[in-house]
């Protein structure tokens, strides 16, 4: 095995950075993190401290000016997730950024294309991806086991409401349920079908109090094919992160489908089994699977063109919420 690992800088002290991503890229056998910054010098220092990280910066320009970084991570509030991949790429640093990659379809048609243009990677942070269930997933409904895909089921669901103050209810800074919890849904049933909707109908619950984001929101993708998608996400209601994909002879269930256990189950009328894995942290796959294409040109195990097509589906949940009306894609 190869000593080469690529060298991150991570821009932004996010939970998400701190608690599963950092850790994750440190169990990593080909990626590790160099560099932190936060526009809160000391935040960036204490964050270096914890995670025995090299060095600190109080401004995010000064890490992306680091010729010791090869790629940064950006996990800041949506809104910025353009202004920074931009700059990173100008920089000339890979950028996996969290998701979802933009506000909307447009920005993250930019990004891809600046990432292109400037011969640097990007790939959007949807971290279940990469966990070898989803692929052993794809391969059973290939087999027929379960028939005919005849729908799928998603929920992406917390409660952190009394949170006022958190940036997930801010407008301006791309708030919401369906930015945060509701793309992974979206994201999957695209995934397992290989296929794009051609419709979207969504109803939302936005509150007054959260600065009139959608805190919680169910919806209906159509597929080619007459398959659909229900999807609830909020985040002003009970956990859950569940997925059923249901076929004309049996289904599968997954009870944790983007966080947690990754057990899952197929059920058809004369079995139920249980399909388990060996633990597996799949931020540490995401980070591996990044660096190996970014140190030996391994494709992208999924090129940042989807993050543009995701964004699209987005973009026509949101109007159709706004609208109160079925949006064609």
């Amino acid at each position: 095995m190869t000593n080469q690992k690529l060298r991150f800088g991570v821009i932004g002290c996010a939970d998400i950075a701190m608690k599963s991503v950092i850790p994750g890229i440190q169990q990593s056998d080909f990626a590790e993190v160099v560099a932190i910054a936060s526009r809160q010098a000391d935040k960036a220092t204490a964050a270096a401290k914890q995670f025995g990280i090299a060095r600190a910066y109080g401004r995010y320009e000064d890490l992306l000016e680091d010729d010791d970084v090869d790629a940064v991570y950006i996990p800041l509030p949506n809104h910025l997730h353009y202004e920074w991949t931009l700059r990173a790429a100008a920089a000339g640093k890979h950028v996996l950024c969290e998701k979802p990659l933009a506000l909307d379809a447009a920005q993250a048609q930019a990004m891809v294309e600046a990432c292109a243009d400037a011969g640097v990677l990007l790939a959007e942070a949807f971290m279940y991806r990469y966990h070898p269930r989803y692929a052993r997933i794809k391969e059973i409904i290939a087999s027929g086991e379960i028939g005919e895909i005849r729908g799928i089921r998603g929920a992406f669901t917390f409660n952190n409401a009394a949170d006022t103050a958190n940036v997930r209810y801010r407008r301006a800074m791309g708030g919401g349920s369906l930015y945060d919890v509701g793309c992974y849904p979206i994201s999957a049933a695209r995934l397992l079908l290989d296929r794009e909707p051609v419709a979207v109908t969504v109803q939302g619950f936005l509150s007054s109090q959260h600065d009139d984001v959608d805190m919680m929101a169910a919806g209906l993708l159509e597929f080619p094919g007459d398959v659909a998608l229900l999807f609830d996400c909020g985040m002003w209601a009970a956990s859950r992160n569940t997925l059923e994909i249901v076929g004309s002879v049996g289904r599968i269930e997954l009870p944790y489908a983007f966080l947690g256990d990754a057990t899952f189950f197929v059920a058809t009328d004369d079995d139920r089994r249980e399909e388990t894995f060996p633990p597996l942290n799949p931020y540490t796959l995401q980070a591996d699977s990044f660096a190996r294409s970014a140190l030996f040109g391994e494709p992208l195990a999924f090129e940042p063109v989807d993050a543009v097509n995701n964004m699209r589906v987005i973009d026509a949940c949101l109007r159709s919420m706004a609208s109160r009306q079925r949006i064609v894609l």
